[in-house]
């Protein structure tokens, strides 16, 4: 009809019928507003009257291109999946939010070293996660059933952190009234987690070391020797092998630690984990709107996951209306705007255009401000492939 509503009641039959199928409007220039509508409605694209035939064979080749993306994309989700069930059915993750293949490979690298005796070494920036990995490595070890001890390194004084590892007896030190345990006796049997372990004092460092040769140490002001079984799991944010050249750290200590090393990314580098963390720490009355989800996928969290979690929760409490939107978030604009194309996109900005695109290589692109051909060429640079 000249009104176009009976093509707008045919676009709506077929979307209730079949809400996956990719729709083209052929429409007349007067009634553009209401194709860009109906775009909005879930119509694949418009084109107006009269058509140019090349258009709309390039407009059905790019959703063929686009229709088989999206399917291998979700045939590689249910492998993902089916890949994270069996991590789940046969390891303990001790709850651990994850959909990401970067923190699936360290997940199952975690479980495999586990159930070996050796120091372990988690790398990866502040607020990551390492603390957790900490736990699934303690959970699939032999010592599961004892006592699972922390102690951040960086959170006392340096005259106060060989006390807190080794413990200390009456009148070791101005305060010490009565003798006390420390970390290693209190992790006999079990795992002892040093988390920034790279702020441990020299002094500590020897000890420490001399514990991990022989399970052997005294308590500071006692000449007592004791014994202990621990396995100890490190943890730092810091580059060891900087520490070491500057003489802030025992080159011997470090690769008695470095054993088996577990190097966790950083937030940005692991997009797959954004959405499912957020759905994990947001309020169970307040669902994320479409706005939300996109910022939260486009900031780059240099806080990690502990930003992302006190972002979540400080929105879903401070949310007028009953979902959270982007507004409600606070991240600054400027990082939640799309990549210039002005700027090289590194490794980690390509995946995660990527992973914000669903795998799309067109969407990414644009987001990149690239051509498809420039995101394939850059994409074989790194090695990355193509969903």
């Amino acid at each position: 009809t000249t009104s176009g509503e009976e093509g707008e009641a045919l676009f709506a039959a077929i979307r209730a019928l079949h809400p996956d199928l990719p729709v083209i409007l052929l429409t007349a220039w007067t009634h553009l507003s209401s194709a860009v509508d109906l775009v909005k409605a879930g119509a694949a694209d418009y084109i107006a009257k009269p058509w140019d035939d090349r258009k709309l064979l390039s407009t059905v080749n790019n959703l063929l291109e686009l229709a088989e993306a999206r399917g291998e994309l979700d045939r590689r989700r249910n492998r993902e999946r089916a890949r994270q069930q069996q991590l789940a059915s046969k390891y303990d993750l001790r709850g651990v939010i994850f959909d990401d293949p970067a923190s699936e490979r360290v997940i199952a690298l975690a479980c495999q070293v586990a159930r070996s005796d050796l120091p372990v070494l988690i790398t990866g920036p502040n607020g990551s996660g390492k603390e957790k990995i900490a736990e699934i490595v303690q959970a699939n070890s032999s010592v599961r059933n004892g006592p699972f001890v922390t102690l951040n390194c960086g959170a006392l004084p340096s005259e106060l952190i060989e006390a807190e590892l080794f413990g200390a007896d009456a009148g070791a030190y101005t305060g010490a009234n009565k003798a006390r345990e420390g970390k290693f006796e209190a992790a006999d049997g079990g795992t002892l987690f040093l988390d920034e372990i790279g702020n441990l004092p020299l002094a500590g460092q020897m000890k420490l070391l001399r514990v991990l040769e022989t399970g052997r140490f005294e308590r500071l002001g006692s000449n007592r020797e004791r014994q202990v079984s621990v396995r100890v799991i490190s943890a730092t944010n810091a580059d060891l092998a900087t520490l070491i050249r500057e003489g802030q750290f025992r080159e011997d200590l470090y690769y008695r630690l470095n054993a088996i090393e577990l190097a966790l990314p950083p937030l940005a580098e692991r997009p797959g984990d954004i959405l499912p963390l957020a759905e994990h720490f947001r309020p169970a009355d307040k669902p994320i709107a479409d706005s939300a989800r996109t910022a939260l996928l486009r900031h780059p969290w240099p806080g990690n996951v502990r930003e992302l979690r006190n972002v979540v929760q400080r929105a879903g409490l401070l949310a007028g209306g009953d979902r959270i939107e982007a507004a409600d978030l606070n991240l600054p604009r400027a990082q939640a705007a799309p990549q210039p194309a002005s700027r090289e996109p590194d490794r980690a900005g390509i995946e995660a255009a990527l992973a914000r695109a669903g795998g799309v290589i067109a969407q990414a692109a644009a987001d990149l401000g690239l051509s498809r051909q420039a995101l394939y060429r850059r994409m074989e640079r790194f090695g990355i492939r193509a969903p």
